[in-house]
């Protein structure tokens, strides 16, 4: 099975396709909820419902995966995401207030509440179907991709991923609010049907659709879903692996919680070098994504990993103590670059070593746990800032999250990581991974 084939080219054309889509919904959505409503608690409540599929969905998510056919959720997710997207078009078309651009000012749209109401589900609607695709996703390229070229498969997709939703998507996306309200949506839709065709167009191989045997009773949905958090956490290093994921999410989380008031007041950025800041740093995504698979091959698994740990401590370091936002947006390319590289690895890593017919499952116990972290990790950012205003100076505040980061996250390196993420570790866990206990179904 080669690395580069033509279901592999069309799924990354598919993937490239749809995040241009997200990179230009990243600039209209917020658009359009602020025209909808100045009350900033309706506002957020935009981004709670994007966010609260992947807490709620995730775990089930996985079990569909292991049960449908991966490729058929692919498209109908794609299918779902072009419907409702289309759907907000038209009622922005439909209200009358399809606004010249975004320098436009006059709300006309303010008491629209059943627009509102129409985003508010669509935005839900759209990250349950995100969920659902990208876990259907993840698990179904490794039956496309040769083991041996997951990595370099991997990188590829998300330098083609982060360059269109970083790179191109935000800046077309302002083009088009300046054409009319309503394109940036009609073309946000179009990307989406388009991909839903080409994932279409993959021939899928037989390995990659649920088998069940004749006469054989499928379990249920709640037996299925224990398999999968057994196998996992019974799976000594991909747990030390998901436990590693998820304190790092928290403690990054906590650092960036607050990152727009840092940028704001710290380093004293406009609306113009904020957004620069932005597409700099996915530089180091794009560049990451390209040579994750060579770094590996150079320093090993455990080298790598541990590395990007390190990373992470010394940019929270240098980060909480800079003053420059040209300075933060180099160590962001660095960051960010560190990010992808751990992604690649580590999302290369469980494609090898969970069983086909558990991954959807056992993926979306892992991204549970990696998740599940960043609210939490969010709301101990903003209370450590909240409760440190006012004891020490307004900027000492904002930097105390990325102080805190630095030092719990070379705690995790030095009392955790440092001896269970190492290459010897991964070698022995795909050696052994036939071997991993799969607990038997307790429910017929």
């Amino acid at each position: 099975m080669p690395a580069i084939g033509p279901n592999y080219r069309k799924l990354v054309t598919a993937s490239t396709i749809s995040n241009l889509g997200d990179g230009v919904g990243f600039i209209a959505y917020p658009w359009l909820a602020s025209v909808v409503t100045r009350n900033p608690l309706l506002i957020a409540l935009i981004g709670v419902a994007q966010r609260l599929p992947w807490l709620l969905l995730t775990l089930p998510a996985g079990v569909v995966a292991d049960r449908v056919d991966r490729h058929r959720i692919m498209v109908a997710a794609n299918t779902v995401r072009a419907v409702l997207t289309l759907l907000v078009a038209f009622a922005i078309l439909g209200s009358g207030s399809d606004l010249p651009g975004p320098n436009q000012l006059e709300l006309v749209l303010e008491t629209d509440r059943l627009l509102y109401f129409l985003v508010l589900v669509a935005t839900l609607l759209l990250g349950t179907a995100e969920v659902f695709h990208d876990n259907a996703a993840q698990s179904f390229l490794p039956t496309i991709v040769a083991e041996e070229h997951l990595a370099k498969a991997n990188g590829r997709l998300y330098a083609a991923e982060n360059v269109s939703n970083q790179f191109l998507g935000p800046p077309l996306g302002s083009l088009l609010l300046a054409a009319g309200f309503a394109l940036p949506f009609f073309v946000d839709a179009g990307t989406f049907a388009v991909a839903a065709v080409l994932v279409t167009l993959i021939r899928v191989p037989a390995r990659a659709r649920p088998v069940v045997a004749d006469g054989q009773q499928r379990p249920t949905w709640r037996a299925d879903l224990r398999e999968g958090v057994a196998w996992l956490w019974r799976h000594r290093f991909l747990r030390h692996l998901a436990i590693t994921l998820g304190v790092m999410n928290l403690l990054t989380t906590m650092a960036s919680a607050t990152f727009v008031l840092f940028c704001q007041e710290v380093l004293g950025t406009n609306t113009r070098e904020y957004a620069v800041l932005t597409i700099i740093a996915a530089v180091g995504a794009v560049v990451g994504g390209w040579v994750a698979g060579a770094v590996v091959g150079r320093l090993g698994v455990g080298p790598t990993l541990r590395t990007v740990m390190t990373a992470f401590v010394v940019i929270a370091v240098l980060f909480a103590s800079n003053s420059s936002w040209v300075v933060a947006a180099l160590l962001l390319v660095v960051e960010y670059f560190a990010i992808v590289v751990w992604n690649v690895i580590t999302v290369s890593l469980r494609q090898t070593l969970i069983p086909d017919r558990l991954l959807g499952r056992v993926n979306s116990v892992y991204r549970f746990f990696g998740w599940g972290m960043i609210p939490v990790g969010a709301l101990l950012g903003g209370l450590i800032v909240a409760f440190a205003d006012g004891p020490v100076s307004r900027e000492t505040a904002l930097r105390l999250p990325h102080y805190a980061s630095a030092g719990l996250m070379a705690l995790l390196l030095v009392g955790f990581a440092l001896t269970r993420l190492t290459t010897a570790a991964a070698e022995a866990a795909k050696a052994e991974t036939s071997a991993v206990p799969t607990p038997e179904p307790t429910e017929a």
